[in-house]
């Protein structure tokens, strides 16, 4: 049977290769997996959670801060819209071809109309329109009228482009560029580049103090596990995501501790007011300290003492009579 032979032994020399390479990619893959946990343990779980309000769906513009595109939320409350992903929300056929009595739809029902009446009396399909010399003068008749209608329609836009385009400027007007300011100047705004996009909620300097307030004091109450303190700093849903991932530490019997929080940059990507609330979202870069410690020896079980950055994209709501609280926290791409 030297033929059996052969080929176990061709497959065992397969299996000693395959295996070979499997244990080549899990060595190379360890380390990187251990770095990806590590980079993760942050508050917020390395993961992009919370919501924007109507645009949690929409992905913030970029910014020189974050100038790549933002994940989209793996948690959140905000479910889409109701025709988001429905028919009716599907743009309607309008102008003269339109459905639901659109001019060329009403002509052709009447030609519709017009043929069944004939066939009915006996003239043929064509019968009720009077020959073809009548259907000549009938399309001539048509393309004049259309020609008119389209017309009166591009006069009609053309009134109404400038009205609707000053409306637009006015909508998203803001009150003007603004000073630039990086790390080391203007004092205690810190690293917030100001300007970086006009928005139609005017975001002044005592935001961008508290937007560097809250990401330090936020990172500190999640080191020190004070969900009571994460409430006053953070909306209800994010705080639940919070609570999830704390709970995920203490299960593992670990702490994450994070340190040395100093923003070095950051960005105004868009702000906006929807009822009540008052939305902004910035892009920050950080410099931070994360480890992730043994919660009885205090060993250290990821990250490392070493000061490491972090690029993320913050959303902060305001409401009347409350101050900023972090509505959503977004890794980048």
């Amino acid at each position: 049977m030297p033929g059996i032979w052969e080929t176990h032994m061709t497959f065992s020399q397969r299996s000693r290769t395959l295996f070979k390479a499997i244990a080549v990619v899990l060595a190379l893959a360890l380390p990187t997996a251990l770095a990806i946990s590590s980079a993760d343990a942050r508050v917020g779980g390395g993961s992009s959670s919370g919501s924007r309000g109507s645009r949690t769906y929409s992905a913030p513009p970029p910014t020189t801060t974050a100038p790549g595109s933002a994940s989209q939320f793996n948690r959140t409350y905000t479910q889409p819209g109701a025709g988001m992903n429905s028919a009716a929300s599907a743009p309607a056929r309008g102008g003269l071809f339109g459905r639901a009595g659109g001019f060329m739809g009403g002509l052709a029902a009447g030609f519709l109309g017009a043929g069944l009446l004939g066939m009915l009396f006996g003239g043929g399909l064509f019968g009720g329109l009077g020959g073809l010399s009548s259907i000549i003068g009938l399309i001539i008749q048509i393309a004049l009228v259309v020609l008119v209608v389209r017309l009166a329609m591009s006069w009609w836009q053309r009134r109404h482009a400038p009205r609707a385009a000053y409306a637009n400027a006015e909508a998203g007007a803001a009150p003007g560029p603004q000073a630039n300011y990086r790390s080391g100047l203007a004092g205690g705004l810190g690293g917030f580049g100001f300007g970086a996009n006009n928005a139609p909620l005017e975001i002044k300097p005592d935001d961008y103090e508290a937007f560097e307030r809250l990401l330090g004091d936020i990172q500190a109450a999640w080191s020190n596990e004070d969900v009571a303190k994460l409430h006053t700093l953070a909306t209800p849903e994010m705080v639940s995501y919070f609570e999830q991932d704390l709970a995920q530490n203490r299960a593992r019997n670990v702490v994450n501790k994070v340190t040395n929080v100093k923003l070095l940059q950051g960005d105004l990507a868009e702000a906006w007011r929807e009822g009540e609330t008052d939305y902004a979202t910035v892009a920050l870069r950080f410099a931070l300290t994360d480890k992730t410690v043994d919660r009885n020896t205090g060993a250290i079980v990821a990250g490392s003492e070493q000061p490491g950055e972090a690029t993320e994209i913050w959303t902060f709501a305001r409401r009347p009579g409350t101050g900023w609280e972090l509505s959503a926290i977004q890794q980048t791409n």
